[in-house]
C-alpha cells in the first residue's frame, strides 16, 4: 500500500465521521496555540534569566500537577461526560493565561511558574478524556478495526505534527516580536476556538450506563475516588501489555524531562541560533511527522502496532543521538534542522503505535484511568529528570545530558520489541482484571 492507498485510506476513515473531525480540527488548533506559548515561553524565559536551572523549574510546572492530577483526573474521565470535559477545560486554559501579561522582567517570572502549574493541573482532565473518547467517534464505543483505530491514531498525531510546524514557527516569531503577552493571547484564542469546534460534536461524552454502574458503583462517595485510583492500578499492572507501555513511558518520559529542560540552551549555547532559529529547529520535525503519518497509514494493516512502537522508538532515539552529537565537530544549524525532519518519520510511527495498543487493550469504561495511570508515571519521571538535567547541565555539560534522551528512547524501543508477544495482540475482557489483584499480577 503506497501513499496512494494511504490517502485513500484517511479519505475513507474522515468521510461521513463528522464528529471526528471536529474533534481533529479542535486538536489543530488548540496544539497551535500550545506549541506556540511552548517554543516561545521556553526561549523567553532563559533569555530573561540566562539560567538552565530557571528553565528546569519553569518545564517543572508542567509537570507537578501531572504525577499528582493525572490519575485522579482519568478516574474522573469515566465519571464525566467526556466532550463537557474536553469544553471546560479548553475555557478554563484560555482565561487561566491571563496573568501572562503581567511578565516585564526576570523578577516576575514566578508568575509565569505559577500559570504553567494551573495549565498543567486543567489540562489533566483533557488528556484522559479525549483518549477514551476517540474509538467512541468511529464506531460509538463499539469495538472497532485495528486499521481503522491506527488511522484515526495517527491523523490525530499528524494535526499535531501541522500543529507544531505552523505553532513552534510562529511561537519564535512572537516571542521576538511581543514577547510572552504575544504568546498568552495567541494561546487563549485557540482554546476558544477549540472548545467552539468541540461543542458541536454530536457523539455522547458519557460512559455507557451498564459500564458506569459495573464499574463505578456509589460514585458519589468520595472513598470511590481511591477505589477507582486502584482499579486503573490493577488494570495497568494486571495486562501484560500495559505495564510495558509503563516502562516504556517511565523510560521516555526521562528523555522528555530532559528534552524540554535543555534543548532551548542547547539551541542558543551550542548552536548560537537566536529564538527564531529554536522556533524552526523545533517546527520541522512536524514536517517528518506527517510524512511518517502517511507511512503508518500504508502499513497499519500489515505492521501490528506494537512494532510500529518499538521501532519507531529506536529510530527516534539514534536520530536525536546524532543531533546532539554533530555539534562536537560542527556547530551549525542547518545539521538540526534535517536532522529534526528526519526525527519526525519514527517519532510518528511511536506516537500511532502506542495510542492504539493502549485503546486495543483497554474497555472503554477503564479507558480513562487507566490513561491516567500511564501519564502519572510519565509525569513523576518528567519531573525528576527535569530538575536532574537542570543542575547536570551546569555541572558537566548540556550535550551530555542530553544523549540521555536518546539513550532512553532506544531503551525504550527494545523493550517493547522483546516483551511485547503476538499473543498480547488481542486484549482481554475486563472482567479477568477484577479477579486479579495488583500483587497478582
Amino acid at each position: 500500500m503506497g501513499t496512494v492507498g494511504a490517502l485513500g485510506a484517511i479519505r475513507r476513515l474522515l468521510a461521513g465521521r463528522r464528529d471526528l473531525r471536529l474533534v481533529l480540527t479542535a486538536g489543530l488548533v488548540s496544539v497551535t496555540g500550545d506549541w506556540v506559548l511552548a517554543t516561545g515561553l521556553a526561549y523567553c524565559v532563559y533569555v530573561l534569566t540566562g539560567s538552565t536551572v530557571a528553565s528546569a523549574v519553569t518545564v517543572t510546572a508542567t509537570f507537578v500537577p501531572q504525577v499528582f492530577l493525572g490519575p485522579l483526573a482519568g478516574v474522573f474521565a469515566d465519571r464525566w461526560d467526556r466532550k463537557r470535559t474536553m469544553v471546560a477545560t479548553n475555557l478554563l486554559l484560555a482565561v487561566g493565561l491571563a496573568p501572562l501579561m503581567l511578565v516585564r522582567d526576570r523578577s516576575q517570572v514566578w508568575i509565569v511558574v505559577a500559570v504553567l502549574v494551573y495549565q498543567g493541573a486543567v489540562s489533566q482532565f483533557f488528556a484522559p478524556a479525549e483518549q477514551a473518547m476517540l474509538p467512541r467517534l468511529l464506531a460509538e464505543g463499539e469495538v472497532v478495526a485495528e486499521g481503522e483505530l491506527l488511522t484515526a491514531n495517527t491523523l490525530l498525531a499528524q494535526s499535531r505534527d501541522l500543529a507544531r510546524l505552523i505553532g513552534a514557527a510562529l511561537g519564535g516569531v512572537l516571542a521576538a516580536a511581543g514577547g510572552i503577552r504575544a504568546l498568552a493571547v495567541a494561546d487563549a484564542g485557540s482554546f476558544a476556538a477549540a472548545a467552539a469546534f468541540i461543542g458541536f460534536v454530536r457523539a455522547g461524552g458519557r460512559v455507557q450506563a451498564a459500564q458506569h454502574a459495573q464499574h463505578t458503583q456509589h460514585a458519589r462517595r468520595v472513598a470511590d475516588v481511591v477505589r477507582e485510583l486502584g482499579a486503573g492500578l490493577r488494570l495497568t499492572l494486571a495486562r501484560r501489555v500495559l505495564r510495558v507501555l509503563m516502562v516504556f513511558v517511565l523510560l521516555t518520559g526521562i528523555g522528555e524531562g530532559v528534552m524540554g529542560t535543555l534543548f532551548a540552551p542547547f539551541v542558543r549555547q551550542v548552536l548560537h541560533g537566536d529564538s527564531r532559529a529554536y522556533g524552526l529547529i523545533a517546527a520541522v520535525q512536524a514536517i517528518g511527522g506527517i510524512l511518517g503519518g502517511l507511512a503508518v497509514a500504508a502499513l497499519g494493516r500489515r505492521v501490528p502496532p506494537a512494532r510500529l512502537l518499538g521501532f519507531g522508538a529506536l529510530g527516534f532515539g539514534a536520530v536525536d543521538l546524532a543531533i546532539f552529537l554533530y555539534p562536537l565537530g560542527y556547530a551549525a544549524i542547518w545539521p538540526a534542522v534535517l536532522g529534526m525532519i528526519v526525527v519526525g518519520l519514527p517519532g510518528a510511527l511511536t506516537v500511532a503505535g502506542m495510542y492504539t495498543l493502549f485503546q486495543q487493550h483497554t474497555a472503554d469504561a477503564f479507558r480513562g484511568r487507566a490513561f491516567g495511570a500511564l501519564i502519572g508515571v510519565e509525569g513523576i519521571c518528567q519531573l525528576v529528570a527535569t530538575l536532574a538535567a537542570g543542575y547536570l547541565a551546569q555541572a558537566i555539560g548540556i550535550v551530555p545530558v542530553l544523549v540521555v534522551q536518546g539513550l532512553c528512547y532506544l531503551a525504550a524501543g527494545l523493550t517493547v520489541l522483546l516483551a511485547v508477544r503476538e499473543n498480547d495482540v488481542q486484549p482481554r475482557r475486563p472482567r479477568n482484571v477484577r479477579r486479579r489483584s495488583a500483587t497478582q499480577a
